[in-house]
């Protein structure tokens, strides 16, 4: 029987330094995760974190990671054909088929575009799948933007809002991505459409709570959590918010449930 919770070693392919601070890696693997799944990723003798597949393809995977710890900065200290190791994928993804053929909101922050990527590009590269896309990223400063070349691509096809909290650029927005929420035209939509939230929980507490005042029912709107998860199997407890585990019933969540949970 295989064990659900031992990592195997993955060689690097090519790591993208997004940022100072973000860095993408290309894994070797032959997984087909569902849009919006995590994985471990472990550093014998260091430690793991979940971190979410932001894009994937025949032969390999790509995480995009924030250094934020330990283990986050043994792995930023690896080159290309060093090997991390994985397990997953775990936890349930976008409910990409439910939503096939609505006009789709996406409303993310910061890294919280990552989890939505591999989703976005499957929308661009097949745009039969919905009546329209519509999307708002928000970033702190111009030296924390991710994904540019995507970005860039992505305002060719969709309706984009591309926003800094801070910072005054060409091209770009300036103020936090709830501003421009009211701009999406849902009264146009026929009652079709699904709102997409990920980002840190007081953004998607705070970007929910504006569309529903722009009078987008609970029911139509989904986030992704970032939150810790430890042993991804629902048997530690470490996630575990009330009687709700997020490494099993989420990460991903209608916001009808999700509203209790947020923290």
């Amino acid at each position: 029987m295989t064990n659900p919770v031992m990592p195997k070693a993955h060689r690097i392919l090519h790591i993208n330094h997004e940022t100072e601070m973000e860095y993408t890696f290309r894994i070797e693997a032959d997984f087909v995760p569902e849009h919006g799944q995590f994985f471990q990723l472990s550093v014998p003798r260091v430690g793991e974190c979940p971190i979410s597949v932001s894009s994937f393809g025949e032969g390999w995977l790509e995480f995009t990671i924030r250094a934020v710890g330990k283990v986050t900065d043994e792995l930023f200290s690896m080159r290309p054909g060093d090997e991390m190791f994985l397990r997953g994928p775990y936890g349930k993804g976008w409910p990409v088929e439910e939503l096939r053929g609505k006009h789709l909101v996406f409303v993310t922050g910061g890294t919280g575009l990552a989890p939505v990527k591999s989703w976005l590009n499957k929308l661009y590269d097949e745009p039969e799948m919905a009546e329209s896309v519509h999307l708002i990223a928000g970033f702190k400063n111009e030296a924390g933007i991710l994904f540019k070349p995507d970005l860039a691509r992505w305002k060719e096809r969709f309706s984009t809002h591309y926003t800094l909290d801070n910072d005054q650029i060409e091209g770009w927005n300036t103020g936090l991505v709830t501003k421009f929420i009211p701009e999406i035209p849902f009264d146009t939509f026929g009652g079709n459409y699904a709102v997409i939230i990920v980002g840190p929980p007081v953004m998607m507490h705070f970007a929910a709570l504006e569309a529903v005042k722009c009078g987008v029912p609970e029911e139509k709107i989904w986030v992704s959590f970032e939150r810790k998860m430890s042993c991804a199997v629902g048997k530690c407890g470490h996630c575990r918010i009330d009687e709700t585990y997020v490494c099993l019933e989420g990460p991903v969540f209608p916001y009808t449930v999700a509203k209790n949970l947020l923290d």
